[in-house]
């Protein structure tokens, strides 16, 4: 035995700094994920082009759909997702409303649209179509 230490393979180096994971503001990571549902878009290509992974984007994507993260502005109304506003004063009324089988007002392009909260989700959808198709 030469006295060098068991199992010495070399020169350790530590390297201190960046992990070089980057770190995403929930905005940012809200306006790819809403990128990854444009028509035709593939969500590979965008985690390609933002240096982030597939699986990232999906989870990005479940966490849009539960509410947990919030669209930037920018994002603009051609998007598939459809901004929330609500009305202090609808707000107050609506248990009453909602009890009494009430009335959901949806605003599409400046164009109000009022329906009963069982209206036919297929029927609502082609509504909402039509109503676009109008304001343009």
């Amino acid at each position: 035995m030469d006295g060098s230490p068991v199992g010495f393979a070399g020169r350790l180096e530590v390297v201190e700094g960046s992990s070089g994971r980057r770190r995403w503001s929930d905005e940012e990571k809200a306006r790819i994920a809403s990128e990854s549902y444009r028509p035709g878009v593939h969500v590979a290509d965008v985690a390609r082009r933002y240096g982030t992974t597939r699986w990232q984007i999906y989870d990005w994507r479940r966490r849009l759909a539960k509410g947990l993260l919030a669209l930037p502005a920018e994002v603009g109304p051609r998007s598939v997702f459809a901004a929330v506003v609500v009305d202090p004063d609808v707000a107050r009324l609506a248990p009453a409303a909602m009890s009494e089988g009430g009335v959901v007002a949806l605003v599409v392009d400046g164009i109000t649209i009022r329906a009963s909260q069982h209206i036919d989700e297929a029927h609502l959808v082609r509504v909402i179509r039509a109503a676009r198709m109008a304001a343009r």
